[in-house]
């Protein structure tokens, strides 16, 4: 997901509503935050609502939700004593707004994880030999072992300097962009609200709890009620098909569930008939199978055609959703020749590439022409937008 190639792509609302964007957000109201994963699960993932009443907001299947996040308040405090600052020191933001440092460290700049460039920059300013040579080119791997698991303030306590002027840190420092999280519900079916389905990133290092800045905060500083700093991101190369009838196979390990979800309830809403074949995947059956009631009533009343699921943990061997693709490689191939259109989303690194591998063996076996024609074809289909990504 490109954010600032897209910067420029916000909801409109109805004709005269105001437009929401990164730079002129949408405060939303915290209407559900519930636990979606098990008590006994490895992962912590939330269904989340907040309310677009009043504010013309209008979404498809396939946006995301741009969420701006904030840092948490004991990082902010630490910063500043590091730093020797009191908070209430004028700085300027990087559309040259007046506004104080506690509140540029809280909304504006980046000290959770850390940066190359904040290494660089604070190496510079320090004079640190033991920096500066972490920051050489051929110490690149050295100096990504440090940045993991490290915040701005594990920095400073280590390698600890004054700031003439506090503004100093807006060169020093990213600026804190806005999360994007796939939006999992159709305003067809909910007009007024727009759900998110958020894993929370929870690790410890170098003895501290560490939280992702945005899944932190929907987490654990967002009840209901809270305000939360909103736009819609619009993504026109992930849309449900023009043709109402075209079969749509999807694919949507854990939160990548999420858009998923949207495509069903659209066409619970009467949108469209498509044939939907849905494959999801997650660790554990009884801990991490998000919206299970919602996934077999669709299946019971005919929303969704087929689910293949693969939950990796339950058996000895792990299982992930491109060996059940490879399971129903005929049926897939029939869906395929029938003008089926293929999603993705989730994990770039590994499934989505494990994914196609999947996809083109199945060509190549049940088209009876081989891997060179299998890779062909699923170039094509990428060609025509018949295959569709939204990884990360």
């Amino acid at each position: 997901m490109q954010l600032e190639a897209n910067e420029a792509i916000n909801a409109r609302g109805e004709e005269g509503a105001e437009t929401y964007s990164r730079k002129n957000p949408y405060t939303a109201a915290v209407l559900v935050n519930r636990l979606l994963t098990g008590p006994d699960s490895e992962k912590e993932t939330r269904h989340i609502e907040v309310s677009l009443e009043g504010s013309g907001v209008q979404y498809l299947p396939g946006d995301s939700l741009g969420v701006l996040p904030e840092n948490r308040s004991d990082m902010v405090q630490e910063a500043l004593q590091l730093l020797d600052f009191r908070g209430d020191e004028p700085v300027k933001d990087f559309y040259g707004g007046a506004l104080q440092l506690r509140e540029a460290l809280t909304s504006w700049l980046v000290i959770g994880k850390m940066s190359h460039s904040t290494v660089k920059a604070w190496a510079k300013h320090t004079g640190n030999a033991e920096l500066a040579a972490l920051v050489l080119p051929e110490n690149r791997s050295k100096l990504d072992d440090y940045l993991w698991g490290r915040e701005f303030r594990d920095l400073l306590q280590q390698f600890p300097a004054k700031l003439e002027d506090p503004q100093q840190l807006f060169k020093i420092l990213p600026r804190l962009a806005p999360r994007l999280y796939s939006i999992s519900s159709s305003q067809a079916l909910h007009p007024t609200t727009v759900h998110m389905s958020v894993r929370i990133v929870r690790y410890e290092s170098y003895e501290r709890e560490r939280l992702g800045v945005c899944s932190g905060q929907l987490g654990e500083r967002s009840p209901l009620g809270a305000a939360l700093p909103t736009f819609i991101h619009s993504n026109h190369l992930f849309r449900l098909p023009e043709n109402p009838d075209a079969p749509v196979i999807m694919v949507g390990p854990g939160t990548g569930l999420a858009p998923f979800r949207a495509f069903l309830e659209h066409k619970q809403a009467g949108c469209g008939r498509w044939p939907m074949w849905l494959f999801f995947g997650e660790q554990r059956e009884h801990q991490d199978f998000l919206y299970r009631e919602e996934m077999y009533a669709w299946l019971e009343n005919g929303v969704m055609q087929r689910l293949d699921t693969a939950f990796s943990r339950d058996q000895q061997k792990k299982i992930y959703v491109q060996d059940r693709i490879r399971e129903q490689s005929a049926l897939l191939w029939e869906w395929l020749e029938r003008g089926a259109y293929f999603y993705v989303c989730g994990d770039s690194k590994r499934m989505a590439p494990d994914v196609e591998s999947a996809v083109i063996e199945a060509v190549a076996t049940h088209s009876g022409k081989g891997m060179e024609y299998g890779a062909a074809y699923v170039a094509e289909m990428i060609k025509q937008k018949r295959y569709m990504r939204d990884v990360y």
